[in-house]
């Protein structure tokens, strides 16, 4: 993953209760400072420890193939499995912590992603491992659901909520990073299994902390909006929509599967808008979309982890494949990149947003991310590590000050009562743009590679198939950056309320 004058965040105050908007909600007022800190400690790791397992897994795939004894095709639902439950669920589980409580949903996810692990770790079966897989990826979308929405009613002064966001959107960078690194050594040192293995005493320890930092919350209740069609019609549009896109490498954008799966995925999200346009107690009220804010930060969202699944993916696949790296030398390769991005994001982008608003360091940081696949579209076959690829982890920086300004943007229509859904929502996009860039660039990558490898280079092929890939992802964030420029709102906004169809 720079107004004209100074001015705070564009982040709206908390209503103290739906009946009175506007109004502030007081900054967590059974937690001390101290304790407040503790809490985002706890969700920052339970963070790290979703992400790190994300990418630390794609790393061991050759060795789980060969242990395991998958097919080419069953060894994509290592990864397949995990994203189709996470991505599916987020926004179902997000509503669920509004209602019945965002601590409970988070301690049984985190609790699921553990026990899970310990099933993935040990398992001697592609069958097996391809269901603990399904289950952690429950697991995360329970506890990733409403992490944000916790970190919104704990922190709600904007400096300091800013600042909050920028540590909770670092560990993500890190642990991607982290992750391809630690993946290399934990499968050459020991074995694969340890990759999962490693996430019991991290989860272990999160549950015993978060049992006594995180605010106990007892939601709405499930007859506040418990509205059981509207969930079977989300859940199951988004877990056959993903399905869908995530096999479009395999079965190709035109085939009878894609288009008729892709049709019935869209006919039930349909559905599923038009149930909370008329149910009374729906799953997800449609005034959540009614911010221009919160809509555009979404929007910008999936386009801009689209594009950004060819920086973290393909550049590991071009420096191993074409320029010869190992495992371990790759993650290092990439560490700049985390390094520069944790610099920003925890050290200069809340003063930013602080000094310029969100926008515009959401702008400014697109417009660097714009510059480094721009530069990787025209990577040479024999590029040099310090002048070809270098410059390139170092513009990286430009996540560390979208990715905080975009958060806070799409959070900013939070109350009280719907902090678990805008949260569900905003990491449901995040999903999606996910599967779309694996989905469009692995597919436009391998389409080029294909069509060169008739002259017989391959090293050439491959590289033609990454610049292609680099290039659409360039585009998809000049479009975001567009989204961004023409959508998202320059005014303050606790100029207006958090229902104010504006947008703050």
């Amino acid at each position: 993953m720079p107004t004209t004058a100074p001015r705070t965040p564009s982040t709206p105050a908390i209503p103290a209760t739906p009946s009175v908007p506007g109004a502030l909600h007081p900054p967590s007022p059974q937690l001390t400072p101290r304790a407040r800190l503790s809490a985002l400690g706890v969700i920052a790791t339970s963070m790290l420890m979703i992400v790190l397992d994300g990418s630390i897994v794609t790393v061991a795939m050759p060795a789980v193939q060969d242990d395991l004894g998958f097919t080419p095709a069953g060894l994509s639902w290592v990864v397949n499995a995990y994203l189709i439950a996470f991505g599916s669920l987020l926004l179902l589980a997000g509503r669920l912590g509004d209602l019945v409580g965002r601590k409970p949903v988070f301690l049984s996810g985190i609790g699921l992603f553990t026990a899970a692990s310990l099933v993935a770790g040990a398992a001697g079966s592609p069958a097996v491992l391809i269901a603990a897989r399904f289950a952690q990826g429950v697991g995360s979308a329970m506890s990733a659901a409403v992490a944000l929405g916790i970190l919104v009613t704990l922190f709600t002064e904007p400096a300091e909520r800013a600042r909050a966001i920028a540590v909770f959107s670092f560990t993500g960078a890190a642990g991607a990073s982290i992750g391809q690194v630690l993946g290399g050594v934990l499968t050459d040192a020991l074995s694969w299994h340890w990759i999962f293995f490693i996430n019991l005493p991290i989860g272990l320890a999160v549950l015993l902390v978060a049992v006594r930092v995180l605010p106990a919350d007892r939601g709405r209740g499930l007859a506040a909006g418990a509205d059981v069609a509207g969930a079977l019609l989300v859940t199951a549009g988004l877990m056959l929509g993903i399905s869908t896109v995530v096999g479009v490498e395999t079965y190709g954008w035109s085939s009878a599967r894609t288009l008729g799966l892709g049709a019935l995925a869209l006919a039930l999200l349909a559905g599923f808008v038009l149930r909370q346009a008329t149910a009374r107690t729906p799953l997800m009220p449609l005034r959540v979309l009614r911010s221009r804010n919160v809509s555009g930060a979404n929007v910008v969202q999936m386009l801009m982890v689209a594009a950004l699944f060819s920086f973290q993916v393909i550049v590991a696949l071009h420096l191993q494949k074409v320029l010869g790296y190992g495992a371990a030398a790759t993650g290092l390769a990439m560490l700049p990149a985390a390094v520069v991005i944790g610099a920003v994001s925890l050290g200069l982008s809340a003063r930013l947003v602080a000094r310029f608003g969100e926008r515009i360091v959401l702008l400014t940081g697109i417009g660097l991310l714009v510059a480094a696949l721009g530069l990787l579209a025209r990577v040479p076959v024999r590029a040099e590590y310090v002048t070809d690829l270098l410059p390139v982890m170092l513009l990286a920086s430009g996540f560390g000050l979208a990715l905080p300004a975009l958060t806070s943007l799409g959070m900013s229509g939070a109350g009280e009562d719907d902090a678990g859904l805008a949260s569900g929502l905003f990491n449901t996009t995040q999903q999606i743009g996910m599967a779309l860039g694996v989905a469009v660039l692995s597919t436009l990558a391998a389409g080029r590679t294909e069509a060169l490898t008739a002259a017989g280079r391959p090293a050439e092929a491959l590289t033609g198939g990454y610049r292609l890939a680099f290039t659409v992802g360039a585009a998809l964030l000049v479009a975001a950056f567009a989204v961004a420029f023409l959508v998202l709102r320059r005014k303050p906004a606790d100029a207006q309320g958090p229902g104010d169809p504006q947008g703050p």
